[in-house]
């Protein structure tokens, strides 16, 4: 998808599911918003150059959380530009301590790409990017530390994770803490208290209709509430497909053993999913291979969602 220009000099870049959404504004002081998963480093950078911005010259990013596909790009670009990185109070405790529990990092058995977090983004602020003013408004939920951000003159929400038109992330008690399907929904009537023409979420395209979103959300969460093995199966298969992206094809015969030494899986299993090991794998795969979600190829797994 080309960037689009949503306020003066001010882009949106929609990735996939791999990568979290970017926001740039171009001028002689460029500020990013959410810098992508690692992986991708390289096709990040040219989106950004595509926009007239150079790495070096970046002097501020801002983090609407420190999920991995949100800020892989932040070390690298911080190396290169020296910029600051803004983020809520516990983005920066976690960075300051170098917590990759809290992030997800050892959770889902990954390196931890830690930065120097410079500000801090309280609730209710605002915050200037050139001409365009933004409120913060904290979302916690999906993320302890989640941001939004809300232009009031134009009616626009970066609303990051904590709302998507008809999906949503994953929700990991196990990090979040037990309330935090709970928080989700408090964070969603913030939204809804909210004037707003377009969200712009931390996945996928733009949306206008932000009251049926909200409802599908509210109505998600309420399910996970009522039942716990939904949460655990939502997991799975969303981290599965993340996994797979992030590989690009594995072996169908490693696949499973890989998952069992991973934490997430065994942990989601014993929690939420009864000990099924085996059992939740196999349908899971079989469901997503019967959709075309997951493809097999001479004994290879990949999958069909946009990175």
């Amino acid at each position: 998808m080309p960037p689009r220009e949503i306020l003066e000099d001010f882009y949106f870049i929609e990735r996939g599911f791999l990568n979290g959404n970017h926001y740039i504004y171009s001028s002689k002081a460029p500020v990013l918003i959410d810098t992508g998963f690692i992986t991708h480093w390289c096709r990040t950078k040219d989106l950004i150059a595509g926009v007239g911005v150079e790495i070096s010259e970046v002097s501020l990013i801002i983090s609407t959380h420190c999920h991995c596909d949100h800020v892989g790009g932040n070390k690298l670009i911080q190396e290169l530009s020296g910029c600051g990185v803004a983020l809520h109070e516990l983005g920066k405790k976690y960075m300051d301590t170098r917590d990759d529990w809290e992030t997800w990092w050892r959770y889902f058995d990954q390196e931890p790409v830690f930065f120097d977090a410079t500000r801090v983004l309280g609730d209710g602020e605002i915050i200037d990017i050139g001409p365009h003013s933004w409120e913060v408004i904290y979302t916690p939920g999906h993320a302890r530390d989640a941001v939004a951000l809300y232009n009031r003159a134009e009616r626009l929400l970066i609303s990051s994770d904590a709302l998507w038109e008809s999906d949503m992330p994953s929700m990991v008690p196990r990090i979040e803490g037990e309330d935090s399907l709970d928080k989700a929904l408090e964070s969603l009537d913030r939204l809804e208290g909210l004037d707003v023409k377009t969200v712009f979420p931390g996945h996928g395209p733009p949306f206008c209709d932000i009251a049926s979103a909200i409802e599908g959300s509210r109505k998600r969460i309420k399910g996970y509430i009522d039942s716990p093995e939904r949460v655990g199966r939502d997991i799975v298969k969303k981290a599965i497909v993340f996994y797979l992206l992030m590989k690009n094809t594995v072996s169908e015969d490693s696949f499973f053993p890989r998952l069992m030494d991973t934490t997430w899986y065994r942990d989601t299993c014993d929690r939420l999913l009864g000990g099924e090991y085996e059992g939740v794998y196999k349908g899971i795969m079989d469901d997503f291979i019967e959709r075309g979600i997951v493809l097999r190829n001479d004994g290879a797994l990949s999958t069909v969602v946009r990175p």
